[in-house]
């Protein structure tokens, strides 16, 4: 099971009201086994969070073979007013996170595609 291919699904927020688009599918393996080890390597606080805006990205990781049944976790991303790093949040888990600078840049490169 842990060997089977994913994707991951990224929207963006759009500036009507917690409305979001569809941004981008990443399917590359390497970036997607990236995330995946940020995401294993977080130490994730119990903490029920209210953000005062919106999340910026939303993304789930999806098994590209349709036949696995698994629960979608639903990540929410927002980049601090400074933009140096990000914030995570599982709401359906009660999960909240601020990355480092350095696991920041890694993984919104990768989800945005860009710095």
């Amino acid at each position: 099971m842990e060997d089977e291919e994913q994707n991951i699904e990224v929207q963006k927020s759009s500036s009507d009201e917690n409305k979001y688009k569809d941004f981008k599918e990443i399917t590359n393996n390497e970036q997607v086994k990236k995330v995946k080890e940020i995401i294993d390597d977080i130490d994730w606080e119990n903490a029920k969070v209210d953000m005062v805006r919106p999340a910026d990205y939303r993304f789930v990781f999806q098994f590209k073979n349709p036949e696995i049944e698994a629960k979608a976790v639903l990540y929410e991303l927002w980049i601090s007013p400074n933009k140096d790093k990000v914030e995570l949040v599982i709401d359906a888990e009660s999960k909240y996170i601020q990355l480092d600078k350095n696991k920041s840049s890694e993984l919104f490169e990768i989800l945005d595609g860009g710095k």
